[in-house]
């Protein structure tokens, strides 16, 4: 196994027209891996705006069939660069069933793994309960040329369960494509806090698992419809190290890539001083499984 490789996000704006976002996309990996990336990570959704912030099914015109452009596209572009792709898209299983997903491309071009988003919002402005059927893939790490990764999409960030089975199914990276952005009328009152919230939930799950975690969100306002007040993606992609230190932090509007390198030495000794996983009483965790303990004391 590799032991070392050198991580890339990319952080970049999106528009409404697909074909322009394949063409922007593939530069952007063409040389984040002319930068020394090797694991090369877009955002959430990455071929069209940000569209669940109305219920229309007019917006299902940007999903895609299994193996269709995008796909097509980069794995040609994996091949030839020799580099690992993570690639979240929308996509149309049948009619009236859709999910939230992400290619896993190998560096020689072929399919590591597929993963479909767990957990799905519903929120103003975030209506993904209309477009996405939850995943039925679970959680899983996905082995590639450099390692095991890890891919969530962006609500599953918020749950630990998620994070935790997908390190203990041997992850040597959790990685979090995302959309997220703040509310305009909220920022000024509570955008700090959803800030450092994200961060914060997110740098646990690399502690508690010990391993690297990185979210790469993408950037600027989007406002697909003008009776709407649009949503500002806040950027600030990032890597952190499984102590949960940020090694590298995007801007909050501006479109950039991030490299951080991935150390497995590294993620051992952390969990060798740190033996979460050692301690663990899973003989006790059979409650996890329920939804609410309905007999609990107030």
């Amino acid at each position: 196994m590799v032991r070392r490789f050198q991580l890339a996000l990319v952080q970049i704006s999106l528009n409404g027209t697909p074909d322009e976002n394949l063409t922007k996309c593939l530069d952007w990996v063409r040389t984040a891996a002319g930068e020394g990336g090797q694991v090369i990570c877009l955002p959430e959704l990455y071929s069209s705006f940000y569209f669940c912030q109305k219920e229309t099914t007019e917006y299902f015109k940007f999903a895609e069939p299994l193996y269709g452009p995008s796909f097509t596209a980069f794995s040609s572009l994996a091949k030839e660069l020799g580099v690992v792709i993570v690639v979240p898209f929308f996509e149309k299983r049948t009619e009236g069933l859709y999910h939230n997903s992400a290619y896993v491309i190998d560096a020689d071009g072929s399919e590591a793994g597929l993963y479909r988003k767990m957990h799905i919002p519903d929120d103003p402005c975030f209506y993904e309960k209309f477009y996405f059927t939850p995943g039925d893939l679970g959680f899983k790490a996905i082995p590639t040329r450099f390692g095991k990764i890890g891919t969530l999409i962006c609500w599953d960030q918020w749950f630990p369960e998620g994070a935790r089975i997908t390190a203990l199914s041997g992850a040597n990276v959790l990685l979090y494509p995302t959309a997220i952005g703040w509310h305009p009328h909220e920022k000024e009152e509570y955008g700090a806090k959803q800030h450092d919230s994200w961060v914060t939930i997110q740098r646990s799950h690399a502690i508690a698992n010990g391993t690297f975690v990185a979210a790469v969100n993408r950037v600027g306002f989007e406002q697909p419809e003008e009776e709407q007040a649009g949503l500002e993606f806040w950027g600030s992609s990032f890597i952190c190290d499984p102590q949960g230190e940020i090694i590298v932090q995007a801007e909050s509007d501006q479109e950039e890539i991030l490299l951080a390198e991935v150390d497995l030495d590294l993620s051992a000794e952390v969990r060798q001083n740190w033996p979460f996983l050692r301690d663990r009483r899973i003989d006790a965790y059979g409650n996890i499984l329920k939804l609410y303990h309905d007999d609990a004391t107030p």
